[in-house]
């Protein structure tokens, strides 16, 4: 990976797995839709998410998400490309669909943060993966052009997210995840 100026890496599912019972934010979030008496797009907690701030709820859905976010990353469990981040060169940094504060627990809970330059979460720039925004953000803040930056990830999502910000993508194991 020395061919790159930069390398920056998903969280979740890449660098460590965060301890969130996906189906619980969801209902959480639901919960948020109902007591506003709002119907939502779907019970779907990335479609709830997207149309949070057209309906007026934007900042009670991120904070329904980012509370399961921060308690996940406190009990993540550190995964075998995070030894890599740790052993890396280049600059490098995080863009995750995850909050910010949530990357930046689990990287202090697994002792990477002083091996990362920049960190860009769902809630850094105004718009999320796979929007080109925060990986060209990220890349910005480490200082490199996107087509000197390498993008590894473990969804579709991700290699999306590269492919719009013109970066190399890897993919984590054997291919692409769920979201």
């Amino acid at each position: 990976m020395t061919e790159y100026d930069a390398i920056v890496y998903d969280l979740d599912g890449t660098l460590v797995d965060l301890d969130v019972d996906w189906n619980a934010v969801a209902v959480d979030v639901r919960t948020v839709y109902d007591n506003a008496n709002v119907e939502p797009p779907s019970d779907g907690l990335w479609d709830m998410l997207e149309i949070a701030a057209e309906v007026g709820l934007a900042a009670e859905v991120e904070s329904a998400i980012a509370a399961h976010e921060h308690d996940g990353a406190r009990t993540s469990r550190r995964l075998v490309r995070a030894d890599e981040l740790l052993e890396r060169s280049p600059p490098a940094g995080v863009c995750s669909l995850n909050c910010e504060r949530a990357c930046r627990i689990a990287l202090e809970e697994h002792a990477l943060t002083m091996a990362v330059d920049a960190v860009v979460g769902r809630d850094t720039v105004a718009t999320w993966k796979p929007d080109p925004e925060p990986l060209l953000a990220t890349v910005r803040e480490l200082g490199a052009e996107p087509e000197r930056a390498l993008f590894v990830g473990d969804s579709a999502r991700d290699r999306r997210t590269a492919e719009r910000a013109g970066t190399d993508f890897e993919y984590v194991g054997d291919g692409p995840s769920g979201v």
